[in-house]
């Protein structure tokens, strides 16, 4: 737990991008494809920056409406007093200041939220950071143990490989030096009816 702590308390104050919006981080997982906890992970953080979008978009909206309800009451509010107080002017009037004061408390509330997204956002964009490094990391110490397992058996094989020329070589100097022992001793003549001999019973074979 307290080594826990403490990587917690290494990381904090790095600057760790959107892991999400970057295309290489998807292309890290091409080949063993994303686990399930890193899929949850993303989709809750797509989700807060969807919603961030969202609020900042419903924010724009809602500023042109208050500016047009906001010329609406200006305009109403020209003319006599005793007209408007009596008109549909002045239930208009009433009506847009309404829908203004809704405008404000609805303001209020997605100003609230966007102050508490980019900590939500933050904060699981680097648990999705974790997360990620858990399975990475799984699969570079499995790779590395594979990798050299197989170094072994490369070092393994040359070694038997080196065995096997000497064996080879070996074979080799023995059949020269008796094949030319046997020249020396029958002559030419005689050994080579004996090599055709013994080719034409090795083709039987």
């Amino acid at each position: 737990m307290g080594e826990e702590l403490d990587f917690a308390g290494a990381l904090k104050g790095k600057k760790v991008p959107i892991l999400t919006l970057d295309q290489k981080w998807h292309r890290l997982f091409a080949i063993h494809g994303k686990p399930e906890a890193v899929k949850e992970l993303e989709s809750e953080l797509n989700e807060l920056l969807k919603r961030q979008g969202k609020l900042n978009n419903d924010l724009k909206e809602l500023k042109k409406k208050k500016n047009l309800l906001m010329d609406n009451i200006v305009q109403n509010m020209e003319g006599s007093t005793e007209e408007a107080s009596n008109s549909s002017k002045a239930r208009k009037l009433e009506e847009d200041r309404q829908k203004i004061d809704e405008i404000k408390a609805l303001t209020e509330s997605y100003e609230d939220e966007l102050l508490e997204l980019p900590n939500k956002i933050k904060a699981t964009n680097e648990l999705l950071m974790i997360k990620s490094m858990d399975y990475f990391y799984e699969i570079i110490r499995v790779n590395k143990e594979e990798s050299e397992e197989i170094d072994r058996w490369i070092t393994q094989v040359r070694i038997e490989l080196k065995k096997n020329i000497i064996r080879k070589q070996n074979r080799d100097i023995n059949n020269k030096e008796m094949y030319a022992y046997l020249h020396d001793v029958l002559g030419p003549e005689v050994i080579d009816l004996f090599d055709r001999r013994y080719e034409e019973s090795k083709g039987d074979t």
